[in-house]
């Protein structure tokens, strides 16, 4: 069973939430967005929209995906 790292999970809510890299959002709206998105879809929902993500509009996500992991960095650091 191999452990799951918080910030993987975070990544991949913020990038399969609603929230834009174009809003600046602060850190306190990024860690509603995956909040909220981990309760609305769960671990293995978010991973599942990711991967459809990447199959489907892999030119889009990669850079979706660098956003969210920085993002992710800087708002639960900033917590």
């Amino acid at each position: 069973m191999t452990s799951v790292n918080p910030d993987d999970v975070r990544t991949e809510a913020l990038f399969v939430s609603d929230l834009q890299r174009s809003q600046q959002p602060t850190p306190e709206l990024i860690r509603a967005a995956v909040t909220a998105t981990v309760d609305r879809l769960g671990e293995s929902g978010c991973a599942a929209l990711v991967a459809q993500e990447f199959g489907e509009h892999p030119d889009c996500a990669l850079g979706r995906m660098q956003w969210a992991r920085t993002a992710v960095r800087g708002a639960y650091a900033a917590a």
